[in-house]
């Protein structure tokens, strides 16, 4: 290709509203460009990356036995009204009417579609273990796009889906799948990434994992040990909180005038608020909590985690508990514990970090007034001990016991164990041996392509540009004639061109005959991974400069030799790619 037949221009400044490097490269490097507010259109330069992406994700799942195929972004909204989900998922999925008024969606997720022409051709349990895969649009209707390809509305996911006759087969698959993420994201060239325990969220399911690429930018937090032998997302991850064990002290009431928050009540009684029970009221508009208000109790130092709670819950929403539902329950606010509160108005959860501690400084359900000595099992004595507590850096390794460290992530693939989840609402059923009906047992595996090519540039970069990895660069090698109007040069380059062409290699030509410093700033917007500088400078010395993006040396290629030399080093490298 010559860089000046190319569409895409580089553009010399940042868009205002960019701020990850992602999102700035690949504009400025004419990658991408926006049509709408989280939609984008990929120039050419971009649609090559994202081919290659594309071509080693089909190459690891046909290695794990998985079919390809494909399946319609637009569904009618009765296969999710089967599911269960039509009403529980929020606005994010796009639903309108067609023409004849039937209620459609956009699919953002193919669960259903994939369970509806599953019902029809996979009857038999001999047919089990079965996958497929695809590579296919989707939509969700995002409130805040943000970080270029990180996070957009309209996006292309490969989704895989298996069935199973068994747990133990879909534990086995699920590994197989796990491995082949694993190579997949190497391949890729993503130099730091961290498969997690995670929450299954919206697609539900008996166990699910994240695959994180670790990024500032990432919108997820991720806890994992020194050794990584214990890796979580925030949402579920643990700790085994140092507990406060002594000989139990009597129950007492004290005077706190005006103290309410944890650090005023711990500083006026000269505590750590490691010392004191926290008492947190929400609210939701499920079912069954009209009139009830939950509590929780947790130490004074620690944070509820709302996902782990939700979990428990099982409910979609929460929100913090107005005023008066806290003194329904016979609660005040600000000096709040679950002594003499109504049973019948609350549903209480209490975090082990209570539930073992002794001596705890707790509300007193009076203004101006809290308890010292607390211990739940004797002063309480009710509630559902469940860990709600959010871990932070530095909390002990419920593994090794090493402090925990903690980074960012971008999520690049998920897997998950749905289980019967969908089969058994939507009837995807099997005879097994003996001629009964069951459900097939799911699982469900997806990598969102455009975010890993941004996660790619979030990870290999400089300042002036992408690095790309050599697997998935748009280009392999990019030649630059620096002719200064001396016909030999050009030709010389128009030569070399053709060569590494017929050669099998992938060359950008900058055909512009442009000034080195133009040139070079573009090929480092462009970030092609080998370089070769043709130049009157360079004949001179015998040959042509070579250089690989992102270091500052150069050497010069002998003029015989070069185009073998390079190719076969393009070719071993792709070759182990």
């Amino acid at each position: 290709m010559r860089l000046s037949k190319l569409i895409g221009q580089r553009i010399k400044d940042a868009p205002k509203d960019a701020t990850s490097a992602s999102h700035i490269f690949m504009m400025r490097g004419g990658y991408v460009r926006p049509l709408s507010t989280g939609i984008y259109t990929l120039l050419p330069l971009g649609k090559r990356v994202i081919n290659k992406i594309e071509k080693i994700i089909r190459q690891e799942m046909d290695g794990v036995d998985s079919q390809e195929m494909l399946m319609p972004v637009v569904n009618p909204a009765e296969i999710w009204q089967e599911s269960g989900r039509l009403d529980s998922v929020d606005a994010t999925l796009l639903r309108f009417k067609d023409r004849n008024q039937k209620d459609m969606v956009l699919a953002m997720t193919h669960e259903e579609a994939v369970c509806h022409m599953a019902r029809t051709e996979i009857t038999s349990y001999k047919q089990l273990p079965a996958s497929v895969y695809h590579l296919q649009t989707k939509y969700r209707d995002e409130a805040r796009p943000r970080a270029g390809l990180i996070r957009v509305r309209e996006f292309t996911m490969k989704d895989a889906y298996s069935f199973h006759a068994s747990d133990e087969c879909l534990n086995a698959y699920y590994e197989r799948v796990h491995g082949a993420y694993e190579r997949i994201f190497a391949r890729l060239g993503m130099t730091n990434t961290l498969s997690i325990a995670s929450d299954t969220g919206m697609i539900g399911g008996t166990g699910a994992h994240e695959f994180m690429a670790v990024s500032d930018i990432g919108e997820d937090t991720i806890f994992f040990s020194p050794c990584r032998s214990y890796k979580a997302n925030r949402e579920i991850a643990k700790s085994p909180f140092v507990i406060k064990s002594e000989a139990q002290l009597e129950l007492e009431k004290v005077s706190t005038p005006g103290q309410k928050t944890i650090d005023e009540v711990s500083s006026f009684l000269k505590v750590s608020p490691s010392d004191t029970c926290k008492a947190v009221f929400f609210g939701s508009e499920d079912k069954g909590y009209a009139n009830k208000v939950i509590l929780v109790l947790i130490r004074g130092d620690l944070e509820v985690n709302e996902t782990k709670l939700q979990n428990h819950l099982k409910v979609k929403s929460l929100y913090p508990a107005h005023d008066d539902q806290i003194l329904a329950c016979g609660a005040v606010p600000g000096y709040a514990s679950p002594v003499g509160i109504d049973k019948s108005k609350c549903r209480m959860i209490v975090d082990p970090t209570v539930a073992k501690s002794s001596n705890l400084v707790a509300g007193a359900n009076a203004e101006d007034l809290h308890y010292i000595n607390y211990n739940h099992g004797r002063d309480t004595g009710w509630g559902e001990v469940i860990d709600i507590a959010s871990v932070r850096e530095g909390d002990p390794c419920p593994v090794t016991g090493a402090p925990l460290m903690m980074a960012k992530g971008i999520e690049i693939g998920n897997i998950f164990k749905l289980g019967t989840r969908y089969s058994k609402a939507m009837g995807v059923n099997y005879l097994d041996q003996n001629g009964k009906s069951q459900p097939a047992i799911m699982g469900c595996y997806g990598i969102g392509v455009g975010r890993a090519m941004a996660s790619v540039v979030e990870q290999c970069h400089d300042q002036y540009g992408p690095i790309w990895p050599l697997a998935i660069a748009p280009f392999q090698l990019h030649i630059i004639g620096l002719a200064s109007g001396k016909p030999e040069v050009s030709a010389e380059a128009e030569a070399l061109y053709k060569e590494f062409t017929e050669a099998g290699i992938e060359v950008l030509f900058d055909d512009r005959d442009p000034k080195a410093g133009f040139a070079f700033a573009d090929a480092d917007l462009i970030g092609i991974p080998y370089r070769l500088i043709i130049s009157p400078k360079s004949l001179e010395q015998g040959g042509y400069e070579f250089k690989i993006r992102g270091q500052k040396d150069s050497i010069i290629l002998n003029k015989i030799t070069a185009v073998l030399e390079l190719t076969c080093r393009i070719k071993d490298e792709l070759a182990r790619a």
